[in-house]
């Protein structure tokens, strides 16, 4: 550790980063770390015991809002809350002695773009610190699922940097460049677009913040379900500070992460991150290729930020990842047993050359090279911010960039090369025939995006501060797509001896006769595609809060209201192509297109381009009333809306393309795509703390009904062929608790829980039958929680030892339902993660320094979960990707504060 850290200290000496100052503190670290190896200097003088923090929430910010006196931490274990320049950093607010009676924390947010208490926002949702992301072992948005409740993330098939998120049952069931999420991501207040590349592992994370219900004035479009908030670390002028963190762990895991933060003057500060990341799979891959699930990543974050004259404030901040992985491969579980189309000819074939399990396997065998996936991803962000007297303005401009390629692998694990669902190269003559006399090569699908976005913020209060206020406009525009070119192979199979009559039915008879009892014919599917979206959106918005005299100020209303227009575009060239080849041992000799009449091929999509618009007037309200001093009530309506879009999976143009592949005339494809789908909630909440804010209770019930709700379903008999629609009309009901409390100084105990029921009331099919039983809600689990305890268990002289266990539980959930036989093949049983961390805290190094070590323990008991399943592979009815098995490993953090 001593070693890594004297090497970032040389490092600033060597490239003279920063000011005298900063290259002074860079001196006296080396200094300090020869007087804190052993055998170099006497011991250092013992430290004082660092004061116990008694709650798994957020370390206490500077708050702006209100007196100090009405904000101050009185006593306790908890720290203090000061008041600050709100332009200026401050130094951190120092905790006060220990008294007889140990208090909670006041946990301090922005999610209603200002800073302000979480007991003071009338919102239900859930806030991670620096510390608490560290004691969950949460390193990015990928890990929020199993840790807030009511909120489900699961990987998407295909890319496992691509996420699925869902809050109260609400999400996206699919990722397509032209489909938006449910849920917002916002990184320092800058919108993330695409759900494809939010596993990233950022390097300098502050805080995260999971908003429940919709938040459609605040935050906007695409927030039906919620909204995830994450901030970094900004640069701080008052003084030098590094962290240095390496973290070891089962399965080749290695992270080192180092962050500095450098003054150039009293106004002008530079911070610096770093991270470099190494983890191994935990399913070996026995065939050719890589192994599943590993991962490596670079990540990078700069920022800077300049404390101008009269109040004005400039930050710029660039991130950038650069992560490399390779995508698990689904394990199948049932046997098909329901129809699957064309597959039926090859199914004995594909399921004799497969594997299953009903029980988490280590070792699966690709047929063809497993390849790695990568996916890099970069951003800028400029923020001006002017305070004056009685206002603050704020403008917010970024730029991001991201390129994800993708390699799947849907093949039955057992590493025949007979049976295959990939995109790596092949050679044929079906191959040759579709790729113009050369065989097909490998390609690896890249989603590509670009974004900018600009929004120009006033707020501040008014009238003796019964007034406040926010109001804002946002432009944002985006061009991206995705490259799936040239034209490669994606299935091929061998058929089953049975079923090669009806096939060899095809070719003249005098070749018939010839091959049906000297060789078995192969089936093979090609796909060569490129879709591309420009997409603009507009939005004004403003919310005001006014809290009047009368009740002793006591009751506050506020009222938001958002009006948004999007402008939405995509071009769709497709084609596929499938073949029929005869090969007399491992020769293939000729193969012939199969008639789109016998293969329901989709239609040839040839720069089919498809635009709409859409406009939206999204209204909210809350009333808040302050029982006690420590107990506030709130109701709130809001409303919000998810963007309309365009389904690149549907095989068919448009209306005037008649039936699908299974019969079904559905009265629309591609070109006349999906509406908007809108929401409005009810919520009805309170916020709490008792016995000296020894507990804390917080609460939060709601209705949410949907109306023009988006769908995802497959067409049945088909790999990937889906359509989308706005399904109908649709309801959530629920609550949400959560409790801390101190039975003892040393000692916390808390949980949270979330009850939903989500229901599909209404959807019309296209005989006029209301099917809502066929469209359940995929991802909402009926019961959802965490249990924790934070025990410190002894303050020697050198610091604290102390010890953290949490228990999160997921419920069961539903699945997709295609058909009313294959109900229940895509459910997701629920379960519980039991992890631990047990610490040593504090441990003095040198007059300036502090070493902390943690060992730490993920899912202990080494439960068997899933994390999302499929039943629409030619092998399987059932295949599953499971959650990562026990993990154990060690931390080290060492801190450098002059």
């Amino acid at each position: 550790m001593i070693k890594w850290v004297r090497i970032c200290a040389s490092t600033l000496l060597v490239l003279q980063i920063g000011s005298a100052a900063a290259q002074q503190s860079a001196e006296d670290l080396l200094n300090i770390l020869d007087k804190a190896e052993p055998g170099r200097a006497e011991s250092a003088e013992e430290a004082p015991a660092p004061t116990p923090v008694a709650d798994e929430a957020l370390s206490v910010e500077a708050v702006t809002d209100g007196p100090a006196d009405e904000r101050a931490v009185d006593g306790g274990v908890g720290l203090s809350t000061v008041a600050v320049d709100p332009l200026r950093p401050a130094e951190a607010p120092k905790p006060p002695p220990r008294r007889g009676n140990a208090q909670l924390e006041e946990i301090v947010v922005t999610a209603q773009r200002k800073v302000s208490s979480l007991q003071d926002t009338p919102i239900s949702m859930e806030a991670f610190s620096e510390e608490k992301l560290q004691m969950r072992g949460i390193g990015g948005v990928e890990d929020l699922g199993s840790n807030v409740p009511s909120m489900v993330i699961e990987p998407h098939p295909l890319s496992n940097t691509t996420l699925r998120i869902t809050i109260r049952g609400v999400g996206i069931t699919d990722s397509q460049v032209t489909q938006d999420p449910a849920v917002g991501i916002y990184l320092d207040g800058v919108y993330l677009a695409r759900s494809v590349g939010l596993a990233l592992d950022l390097a300098d994370i502050e805080r995260m913040e999971v908003l429940r219900g919709p938040q459609g004035v605040l935050y906007g479009r695409n927030s039906t379900g919620g909204a995830v908030n994450i901030l970094t670390k900004k640069p701080d002028p008052s003084m030098f500070n590094m962290d240095h963190k390496i973290t070891i762990g089962d399965r080749n895991l290695f992270v080192g992460k180092s962050s500095f933060n450098v003054p150039l003057g009293d106004d002008f500060a530079i911070k610096l991150a770093l991270l470099g990341k190494n983890a191994g799979g935990f399913v070996e891959n026995t065939g050719e290729g890589k192994d599943f699930g590993d991962r490596q990543a670079l990540g990078l974050r700069f920022d800077a930020r300049w404390l101008a004259v009269d109040g004005l404030t400039i930050d710029y901040g660039y991130d950038f990842t650069d992560l490399e992985y390779v995508n698990y491969m689904f394990q199948g579980v049932l046997l098909p047993e329901t129809q699957h189309g064309l597959a039926e000819f090859f199914k004995p074939y594909a399921v004799a050359n497969s594997v299953y399990s009903d029980r988490r396997l280590d070792r699966l065998a690709s047929g063809a090279p497993m390849e790695a996936s990568s996916a890099r991803v970069s951003g800028h962000t400029f923020i001006l911010t002017q305070q004056f007297d009685a206002f603050e303005l704020k403008y917010i401009g970024a730029y991001r960039k991201l390129e994800d390629s993708q390699y799947p692998d849907l093949s039955g694990g057992g590493g025949d090369t007979g049976y295959r669902i990939d995109l790596n190269a092949y050679d044929s003559a079906a191959a040759r025939l579709a790729n113009g006399g050369q065989p097909t090569p490998l390609v690896i699908p890249t989603t590509f995006q670009d974004q900018w976005s600009h929004e120009l913020q006033i707020s501040g209060q008014a009238w003796d501060d019964r007034i406040s206020y926010i109001a804002g406009l946002y432009y944002f525009t985006e061009s991206g797509g995705e490259d799936g070119g040239p034209i490669h192979h994606i299935q091929s199979a061998t058929v089953d001896p049975q079923q090669s009559d009806v096939l060899l039915g095809v070719l003249p008879p005098e070749v018939r006769a010839l091959l049906q009892d000297n060789a078995l014919p192969r089936l093979s599917a090609y796909w060569d595609y490129f879709y591309g979206i420009e997409n603009k959106a507009y939005a004004a918005y403003g919310q005001l809060s006014f809290r009047p005299d009368a009740f002793d100020r006591r009751l506050t209303f506020t009222v938001g209201l958002r009006g948004s227009r999007d402008e939405r575009y995509a071009i769709k060239d497709f084609i596929q192509r499938q073949y029929l080849e005869v090969r007399l041992g491992n020769v293939s000799l000729a193969a012939v297109p199969v008639p789109a009449a016998v293969a329901g091929s989709p239609d040839d999509f040839d720069g089919v381009e498809a635009s709409s618009d859409y406009d939206d007037i999204s209204p909210s309200a809350t009333v808040q009333f302050d029982l006690t001093d420590m107990a506030k009530a709130y109701l709130s309506y809001s409303t919000a809306y998810k963007s309309g879009g365009f389904n690149l999976r549907d095989p068919q143009v448009s209306a005037a393309s008649g039936p699908a592949s299974d019969g079904t005339n559905y009265g629309f494809g591609f070109v006349e795509g999906f509406k908007p789908e809108r929401v409005t909630s009810w919520e009805l909440g309170l916020k709490s703390e008792w016995l000296d804010r020894a507990l804390r209770l917080n609460g939060a019930a709601f209705l949410s009904e949907y109306t023009d709700m988006q769908t995802n379903f497959m067409i049945a008999g088909t790999i990937s062929d889906t359509k989308s629609r706005n399904a109908g009309k649709a309801r959530m009901t629920g609550f949400e608790l959560e409790g801390a409390f101190i039975p003892a100084e040393n000692l916390m105990l808390g949980f949270q829980y979330a009850y939903l029921d989500a229901q599909v009331l209404e959807a019309i099919d296209i005989n006029g039958d209301n099917v809502a039983h066929l469209y359940p809600f995929i991802a909402a689990p009926p019961h959802s929680g965490v249990l924790f305890t934070d025990w410190t268990i002894a303050r020697p002289q050198w610091g604290e030892i102390r010890a953290y266990v949490n228990w999160n539980y997921i419920g069961d959930r539903k699945g997709f339902v295609i058909t009313e036989e294959r109900r229940g093949l895509t459910a997701i049983d629920g379960y519980g993660l039991l992890n631990a961390r047990l610490m040593a805290n504090g441990i003095r190094m040198g007059s300036e320094g502090t070493l902390d070590i943690a060992l730490w323990g993920k899912n202990l008991l080494d439960e068997e979960y899933e994390l999302t399943a499929i039943d629409n592979l030619p092998h399987a009815d059932r295949a599953v990707i499971w959650g990562d098995p026990r993990s154990l490993g060690i931390d080290f953090v060492y801190r450098f504060r002059p």
